[in-house]
């Protein structure tokens, strides 16, 4: 995650009420984004491990670039982030429109080889 504390979601913490939480908490805590006229609600965490960012509306699942946006406030660009999708028997659902990132902090996300992903070629200079 970045570095503590975090200037680009801490402008977007909640400070009041239950949720409520400041720079002590380093980047755990609830946060409040509006991006396109949507607001992107944030609860960030750090512990046993594991980084992890979970991230709602009120009426749909996170679109692809709203993701996109709030990994680029939590973690570097050279940060692997994974989206996890858990075994049927394993699925907590806490809230309809909530779709989670992870980042294990003692090991290294393994990846499938590029090619596997897109044509190597096409990329981007400097993306995997």
């Amino acid at each position: 995650m970045r570095s503590e504390p975090n200037i680009r979601a801490n402008q977007h913490r909640i400070t009041e009420g239950m949720m409520g939480s400041d720079d002590s908490c380093g980047n755990n805590g609830a946060f409040e984004f509006c991006r396109a006229g949507i607001w992107l609600k944030v609860i960030a965490s750090d512990g046993l491990g594991w980084e992890h960012v979970s991230v709602s509306t009120v009426t749909r699942c996170p679109t692809h670039a709203e993701m996109e946006f709030i990994r680029e406030q939590f973690w570097r660009d050279d940060e692997c982030v994974m989206l996890l999708s858990v075994p049927r028997t394993e699925h907590i659902n806490c809230h309809p429109y909530c779709l989670h990132m992870w980042r294990p902090t003692e090991s290294a996300i393994p990846r499938p080889p590029a090619e596997m992903v897109g044509p190597v070629a096409e990329r981007k200079a400097g993306a995997r």
